[in-house]
């Protein structure tokens, strides 16, 4: 196992990742906390449940030994001692060693940064299965949830076959989001646990025949907003259109607050929000979904935390997708916000718009049911 510790730092502080040391500043800078640890927990508590027995091989400290001793496990450092910050040559070092030590899988907690670092060791020598800690997580090595990813693992372990397939690693250019342009990039091919409903599957676009009734959904959405109600509007090009039938270009890749037709805020961070919404009786939410994934919250819009989503309700959710990217789904949507209590109020059908007067009622799962066999 390895663990990133500062992976997700810049999620909810509005920085698109939190790749290189300059960007680590500027999340501290603005008040983000460390999210790593508390999701590899949820998957070493996973793992525990069917493989208490088993023993980990972890980086030294932060890189996973700490976080896998309190977790009750049998645990062997692998590598040399790490400073306070690593980096991503610690990563290196010890998926280097893992590998020499013939391992069976490799559990890694962080991002698509962190993927492609370890995937640059590794490559298919060794299965990998991402918990997701990170802020953007397109590539096909990750699990749909923290819980996926250790029921994966302990899997994985137990079973015979030890089946795995070829998934993408893929990794953005994180200053070209910051300025708005999506630029991914495909490093190569890792070997994964082949686990259907349980490993996430790579991120997917609209079909050209889906634009047309995408925009004209959105126009009815921007047409019904209530002019006295505040409403955040997600990330991705498919909530963007409802920002441009109202007349402005939005962040395409923030978080952005309109009221009454007017913009309050574009690309927010999570304080923020918050500052708005305190602002404010009633309040309603916009979200698109991750196409191939299904993922609905808890990849790239990590500034909505728990604590807005609860502000703003349930009831006040609206979901914009393309009917195709509804249909190619192989387990429905999810969500993972890092609430268990309110990844379990999602659970059940919801209405998402794909086009003019038209929906389709979708099945969510919370982060504790999307470990299907």
């Amino acid at each position: 196992m390895i663990v990133n510790p500062v992976a997700g730092l810049g999620g909810a502080v509005a920085l698109k990742g939190s790749d290189g040391a300059a960007t680590i500043a500027e999340a501290l800078r603005r008040g983000a906390r460390p999210r790593a640890a508390l999701h590899t927990t949820r998957a070493l508590d996973a793992l525990a449940r069917r493989r208490g027995d088993a023993q980990i091989l972890a980086g030294a400290g932060a890189l996973g030994a700490d976080l896998a001793a309190g977790a009750g496990f049998a645990v062997r450092t692998v590598a040399p001692a790490t400073p306070v910050e690593t980096t991503a040559d610690d990563t290196r070092r010890t998926a280097a060693a893992i590998l020499a030590e013939g391992a069976d899988v490799l559990l890694f907690a962080g991002g698509d940064g962190t993927a492609r670092d370890i995937f640059d060791v590794v490559g298919a020598a060794l299965p990998m299965i991402g918990i997701p800690a990170g802020v953007k997580m397109h590539s096909a090595v990750f699990a749909r949830t923290p819980d996926a990813a250790g029921e994966a693992a302990a899997r994985f372990v137990d079973s015979v076959e030890r089946s795995t397939h070829e998934a993408e690693v893929m990794d953005i250019d994180e200053a070209a989001l910051r300025e708005g342009r999506v630029g991914a990039e495909l490093h190569g091919y890792a070997a994964t646990p082949r686990l259907a409903g349980v490993i996430q599957s790579p991120k997917s676009a609209p079909r050209r025949f889906d634009e047309a009734a995408l925009d004209a959904a959105a126009r009815d959405i921007a047409r019904d907003l209530d002019p006295a109600r505040l409403y955040l509007i997600g990330p991705g090009t498919t909530t963007r259109r409802v920002m441009r039938a109202l007349g402005h270009e939005g962040s395409l890749l923030g978080i952005d607050a309109v009221a009454g037709g007017r913009v309050l805020g574009l690309d927010l961070t999570a304080h923020e929000i918050e500052a708005h919404l305190a602002a404010t009786e009633r309040a309603g939410l916009i979200l698109g979904v991750i196409g191939g994934q299904g993922c609905l919250l808890g990849r790239g819009n990590q500034q909505l935390t728990a604590a807005i989503v609860r502000r703003v309700g349930l009831a006040n959710l609206t979901i914009l997708a393309a009917l195709e990217k509804i249909a190619a789904l192989e387990a429905g949507l999810f969500v993972d916000t890092g609430d268990r209590e309110l990844d379990d109020a999602f659970a059940g059908y919801r209405t998402v718009h794909t086009g003019p007067r038209m929906s389709s009622i979708v099945r969510i799962d919370a982060a504790r049911t999307a470990t299907a066999a």
